[in-house]
């Protein structure tokens, strides 16, 4: 064989070498990426499933809270109720004596 098929053929192994560590290279890359993805995606995904679960907490607090005030609600108009009772009471009193 001559330098020149010996050349040939060295310059065709590293363009293929070359095409393969290339390929090899990319696709680690490309798996990389997909790690990293996965991972933002997961992180991402708990994010909003603690977000909910902070959304649920505030409307079951946000619903107690509506009940404590309709009993406040009940327990003044009652109170209101009782005072005016009390204060036809004193009237009679007054204008009684």
């Amino acid at each position: 064989m001559d330098t020149a098929t010996i050349t040939a053929i060295i310059s065709v192994a590293a363009a293929i070498s070359g095409i393969v560590l290339g390929w090899l290279g990319r696709s680690r890359t490309v798996r990389q990426d997909t790690a990293q993805d996965a991972g933002r995606d997961a992180r991402l995904q708990s994010d909003m499933e603690y977000i909910k679960h902070g959304i649920e907490e505030i409307r079951i607090e946000q619903r107690v809270q509506g009940q404590r005030f309709d009993a406040l609600a009940e327990r003044v108009t009652r109170a209101e109720e009782s005072v005016k009772q009390a204060h036809k009471r004193l009237d009679r009193l007054e204008h009684g004596q």
